[in-house]
């Protein structure tokens, strides 16, 4: 099977955003043995669009269009379509219903211009959206098959995984299934964890394995096919064992969808420990990150953000002389913070996180330089330095992520 890939939007064409969605898609039919010969960015124009449908349908068998299901004048994509193919659009009851408890919910209106989310071109398969208001759709025409999805990446993406890939999969793999595994790491390059299954990547068959970088991590996707789900999952095992073996320092879990501060909330939760934190350069970002997942309030009882010397002394109860004289950068005040933030808030677990974020020097210390404290209960208190790259906000973001991959370990080494 021959894919195309037609990602819709003036503001993709004009360079406002970047075409990741286009990315994430064509590495996806990759792992799913599904080529992709070309990728085509049109704007919001139904002609144009109409011209690129048009050369698509003559030389691919898998067309998926992304963008452009929205309620705006220039969501014309599934219009397009179903003129091109023509047919017509018929409403999704179930999304219907959908879209009217949300705007009841936010005690609003649903407008016409609204309702057309809920649309999808005639004798279409629908594919839900469990993260939005727009349903895409996989229907057969002209000898090829067209998948409409939509653009925002946090409604893309889930029906990409969820609805797309196990159908694309049905069809193109009849008489064997095919089973996936994602492995994340923290603490790697995508580079330096190529280079270490270098061997294991060089050599693949079935099992594959594909790297991928994200922000702040690196995920590694398996991939085996076989006759029954059984027999996928010991190939994986396999597979996955020897990769452990190489790089299982940097592993924190698994799934598409998972994250590390996901995983260790979800660790705390199960061990029913407390964890307070009292930041510095990162500004509140480990606490904000915390409270993003849901189950965080049973385990996350406050903190602390104190910048100024003068605040870690009288927020935390630190004694103001030694808070000067070991300065703000530095193991002796990482070790402090994380200690009082956990005895003011009677957690088992405090972080300090002190650093330089820059552009500028502090304390003679450069950029990118950031201590971490963690204190677990009555043990000594642990403190690690790093050297983060890049730009301030990239800084915090690195110290927060660190800050939870520390966390991990040590609730790892308790289990």
């Amino acid at each position: 099977m021959k894919a195309e890939i037609i990602a819709v939007g003036t503001e993709l064409l004009l360079g406002q955003i970047s075409n990741t969605n286009g990315q994430f898609l064509a590495r996806m039919l990759a792992d799913i043995g599904i080529d992709t010969y070309y990728q085509t960015v049109v704007g919001d124009n139904p002609q144009r669009l109409t011209e690129v449908l048009d050369l698509a349908t003559k030389r691919s068998d898998l067309i998926i269009t992304i963008g452009g299901l929205g309620p705006t004048e220039d969501d014309l994509t599934k219009q397009t379509v179903a003129k091109y193919l023509n047919t017509t659009l018929v409403a999704d009851q179930k999304a219907l219903d959908h879209l009217q408890d949300f705007y009841t919910q936010t005690k609003r209106p649903l407008t016409p211009n609204n309702r057309i989310q809920a649309y999808y071109v005639k004798d279409a398969t629908v594919l839900n959206n469990s993260n939005g208001l727009a349903v895409g759709a996989l229907l057969t025409a002209n000898k090829a098959t067209y998948v409409l999805l939509p653009g925002p990446p946090s409604e893309f993406k889930p029906m990409v995984l969820n609805e797309l890939r196990p159908r694309l999969v049905a069809m193109t793999h009849h008489d064997e299934v095919l089973v996936s595994r994602v492995l994340r790491f923290y603490g790697i390059g995508e580079s330096l964890l190529a280079t270490k299954l270098n061997d294991l990547i060089v050599n693949q068959t079935n099992p594959t394995l594909a790297t991928y970088a994200k922000d702040y991590e690196v995920t590694l996707r398996l991939t085996a096919k076989a006759k029954d789900n059984e027999t996928a999952d010991q190939l994986l095992d396999d597979l996955e064992q020897r990769v452990q073996a190489l790089v299982g320092a940097h592993f924190y879990g698994y799934g598409d969808e998972n994250n590390l501060e996901k995983v260790v909330v979800n660790q705390l939760i199960a061990k029913k420990l407390h964890v307070s934190a009292a930041e510095s350069l990162t500004g509140g970002l480990f606490q904000s990150m915390i409270a993003e997942v849901p189950g965080a309030s049973s385990v996350f009882d406050g903190g602390f953000v104190t910048y100024a010397l003068d605040q870690k002394a009288k927020m935390l109860n630190i004694d103001a002389a030694q808070l000067h004289k070991d300065g703000v950068v530095s193991e002796a005040t990482a070790a402090a913070m994380a200690l009082h933030s956990r005895a003011q808030t009677n957690a088992e677990i405090g972080l300090g996180f002190t650093g330089v974020a820059g552009p500028d020097e502090l304390e003679g210390q450069p950029a990118g330089t950031v201590y971490i404290g963690l204190a677990y209960k009555d043990e000594p208190v642990v403190v690690k330095l790093w050297h983060f790259p890049r730009k301030r906000n990239d800084i915090r973001t690195n110290a927060a992520m660190a800050g939870f991959f520390m966390l991990f370990k040590k609730l790892q080494q308790k289990d």
